[in-house]
């Protein structure tokens, strides 16, 4: 009697034992559980963490790029604005004895270049060189002219006509599209017998009472006489041309009064169409 009641106990004993285990085991799995998901938590704050450092690192980064970027554009920006002020200089001073228009067009465009540049500071050096050539080219332009404007092959300019005489017939010769052609008073043209006329080394001379001639006359002459000078530059096939001799009878005056023509500046010659057609081939270095 007591034995089976002993193993009763016993099994009673056995049975709340593995009672207990398994319902430590449940708590055990669930709190393993929740530690599992905590974790899951924290790996995944972790990573959203460290996704945010990284951008916010490369947006850093990129932040300092652009600021040395635009560092090294803002170093090298003064050297082009030296060169923007050289040439609009250069510009003033030649008191548009040569035409700038195209010189300031490039310019313009170089500036415009620079003022759009942010990130590559090349793009500053290369417009500064261009205006810095324009610059040059300006000058050289500029000394040409007046290497034109000084003493002739036989002296001064000028003599009896004075500046103002020599200043009108330059400024004719210069509208009929002759600027930078030597000029100078002689009364050398035909022993004194022509108002002026053209030398096949490129200069023109004039008398000097031509300068009191009206406006519409004296660029006419003008046009004349740079005609003769486009003609010295084709010269040879010129003067072989079938056209030459069949169109103005192998005459260089009568092409020269057609060329002006041509330029707008008529004379007391008169051409027909075929002539001012041929003869305006003779300004653009072209002999049909």
């Amino acid at each position: 009697m007591l034995t089976r009641r002993l193993v009763a106990v016993i099994a009673v004993g056995a049975v709340m034992v593995a009672s207990g285990v398994i319902g430590r085991a449940v708590a055990l799995d669930a709190e393993r559980a929740d530690v599992i998901a905590e974790l899951r938590q924290l790996s995944q704050a972790t990573n959203t963490a460290q996704m945010r450092t990284d951008h916010l690192t490369g947006l850093i980064e990129i932040a300092e790029h652009d600021t040395a970027d635009r560092d090294a554009v803002l170093a090298v920006r003064p050297a082009f604005l030296d060169e923007i002020t050289a040439f609009g200089a250069v510009v003033t001073g030649s008191g548009g004895a040569v035409d700038t228009s195209t010189h300031m067009a490039s310019a313009l465009s170089a500036q415009q270049t620079v003022l759009a540049e942010h990130d590559d500071p090349a793009v500053v050096v290369a417009a500064t060189a261009t205006v810095h050539a324009l610059t040059e080219k300006i000058g050289e332009e500029v000394a040409t002219w007046q290497a034109s404007q000084s003493a002739g092959p036989g002296g001064p300019a000028w003599s009896s006509s004075g500046p103002d005489g020599y200043a009108r017939v330059r400024a004719a010769l210069d509208t009929v599209g002759g600027a930078g052609v030597g000029l100078y008073e002689s009364a050398s043209c035909a022993g004194g017998t022509a108002p002026a006329c053209a030398n096949s080394n490129g200069y023109i001379k004039y008398r000097a009472d031509i300068a009191d001639w009206g406006s519409e006359r004296l660029n006419w002459a003008m046009a004349h006489e740079l005609a003769h000078i486009y003609q010295f530059r084709v010269w040879g096939s010129l003067t072989s041309a079938g056209a030459y001799h069949s169109l103005f009878g192998g005459d260089p005056e009568f092409l020269a009064n057609c060329m002006a023509v041509v330029r707008g500046y008529p004379g007391s010659v008169g051409c027909d169409t075929d002539q001012q057609a041929w003869a305006s081939g003779i300004w653009v270095g072209v002999v049909r």
